[in-house]
Parts: C-alpha cells; structure tokens; sequence
C-alpha cells in the first residue's frame, strides 16, 4: 500500500489522547501494562509518563507529538509490516505517517508477547563494526 499525502495529514491531525486509550487497551487485554507501554513510548519519543500525560491533556495532535519528540537514534531499525504498510518503505516525506506506524509496531510487538529488550532495538556489533540485523 502507498502513503499518501491526504493519508499523512489525517495521521497527523488525530489526537494523541484520542488514541492512547485504544494502544493500552490492546495492551492490557494482553496481559502488558501501562507502564510497558509508556515505556515504549520514552524509548521511541524520549518522552516519560508525565510529559505524554501533558500530551494527552492539551489534546496534542500526532504531528504536535512527534514534531517535538527526539526519536530515539535506532527507531531506524523498526521494520515489518503494520496495517498493511511496511514501514521501511514508508517515504521521509510522510513522517508523521511512518514515525505513527512504528510507534504502532512497537506497540504490536508488546502486545503479542515480544520481551522489551527485543522491542527496543539495538544495533549490535560485528568484529566491531555496527550490523543492523
């Protein structure tokens, strides 16, 4: 599937707050916490459990969100599939839309059990050199 520009831009209107219920949900019907995934959240945005709180209370929107979000130097190494788009592909100039879809990734791994030190992503050294599996 390909992103577009009008898809982006709806991404990037949605409420943060609107949203967040939905991921914890998922979440806990799995059995996860709220403290996992905000724990994602910080690793991916930088973000702790308070300032995603003032998020969700200003009714940020996701571009809002991200746009000051220092994400974390290896969200390069999220890959696969969500929703049917394949975040690797996904465009720089759609990044809202793909910093929104690995977010969602992470968030899917959490949900189907993956342990965190998997989810958050690490380059891993090979005869010294950085390898991106």
């Amino acid at each position: 599937m390909k992103v577009t520009a009008e898809k982006n831009e709806k991404v990037a209107n949605m409420i943060f707050g609107s949203i967040y219920p939905l991921y914890l949900n998922r979440l806990e019907k799995n059995g996860r916490t709220k403290e996992e995934l905000n724990q994602v959240i910080e690793w991916l945005t930088g973000f702790n459990s308070d300032k995603t709180q003032a998020f969700i209370d200003e009714k940020a929107t996701f571009k809002t969100f991200f746009d000051q979000a220092e994400m974390h130097p290896n969200a390069h190494l999220i890959k696969g599939v969500v929703c049917g788009y394949r975040i690797e592909d996904i465009k720089d100039q759609f990044k809202t839309y793909k910093q929104c879809r690995s977010l969602e990734k992470l968030i899917d791994e959490l949900a189907k059990g993956r342990k965190m030190d998997k989810i958050l992503r690490k380059e891993k050294k090979v005869n010294g050199k950085k390898f991106n599996p």
